[in-house]
């Protein structure tokens, strides 16, 4: 799709329009499409959208969507579980509690897709997902696949050393065995922590900022008395501060604005520079 606006495909529901708007029909079709591009192509990868900031002016080159695209899950002959990059997060750790295993619980509480998370070592309450990885398949620029060991990668506290010119299209999950009843319980309660504590009902991009080491972005915000700080329709959620909300009206450019102010307040008087864990994407609109 040709200027196909990238707002529906986020979950703070704001950002410009991409160039080109592609969904595969599976890892063949991806690997037909990158080799189809110009050499120059830039290539952005999109699943949920969530943990993203579309600028306003939106995304030159193409946007690769894998959301309900690349969705295959299974057994592999080896004893793990085969995720496809689309297949949301929430998806796997409900199999996992299907079959018996344990310790995918945490997979509920991320609101993105697989691929997403393994780009970013996403992870909560205190589950990472490279902990689960024993490989994965990646595809590069000219559109040829590789499959690759987990011990390839240094991982870190959300991050991944993956070369710029690769990305996850599936991966390999070595999950243990455990109790499918207390599997199951557990992700109930994480998820209604979950709505307790985060503004699930309202459009945003997840946690905004990186946790300091021996700290919490949220308790730093908070100090700095940020809650419900509010630029044009982006705002500083009530319920949990390292949340920023579209109330309804937001662009891009409000939120990219709110973040900025969050970051020199706090280290204006808490002495911490906070980092950004959302990735900030694509052109100001009007440059």
């Amino acid at each position: 799709m040709e200027k196909e606006p990238l707002a529906r495909y986020t979950s703070w529901r704001v950002g410009g329009s991409a160039d080109r708007l592609y969904k595969p029909s599976d890892i063949d079709d991806v690997q037909h499409y990158l080799q189809s591009l110009p050499v120059d192509e830039p290539v952005l990868w999109l699943g949920l959208g969530s943990n993203v900031l579309i600028r306003d002016g939106g995304v030159r080159g193409s946007v690769i969507y894998t959301r309900g695209c690349l969705k295959q899950m299974h057994d592999s002959s080896d004893g793990l579980i085969y995720v496809e990059a689309g297949v949301p997060c929430a998806r796997v750790a409900k199999l996992a509690a299907e079959k018996d295993l344990a310790g995918a619980e945490f997979l509920a509480g991320i609101p993105g897709t697989m691929g997403g998370a393994l780009a970013m070592n996403a992870g909560a309450f205190g589950g990472e997902t490279w902990n689960l990885i024993r490989k994965v398949l990646v595809v590069n620029r000219q559109g040829d696949l590789f499959e690759r060991k987990a011990s390839e990668y240094k991982i870190g506290y959300r991050s991944v050393s993956v070369a710029d010119d690769e990305w996850f299209v599936a991966c390999y999950l070595d999950i243990p065995t455990g109790g499918n009843q207390q599997s199951r319980e557990k992700i109930r309660a994480l998820l209604a922590k979950r709505s307790k504590t985060q503004p699930t009902n309202m459009p945003s991009g997840g946690s905004v900022f990186k946790n300091p080491e021996g700290d919490h972005a949220a308790r730093l915000i908070e100090a700095t008395e940020l809650k419900g700080k509010h630029i044009g329709g982006a705002q500083v959620s009530e319920k949990h501060s390292n949340f920023i909300l579209n109330t309804g009206n937001a662009s891009a450019a409000d939120i990219e604005q709110l973040i900025r102010f969050v970051k020199k307040e706090v280290l204006e008087k808490q002495g911490v520079s906070l980092e950004t864990e959302v990735r900030i994407i694509g052109e100001v609109l009007g440059q």
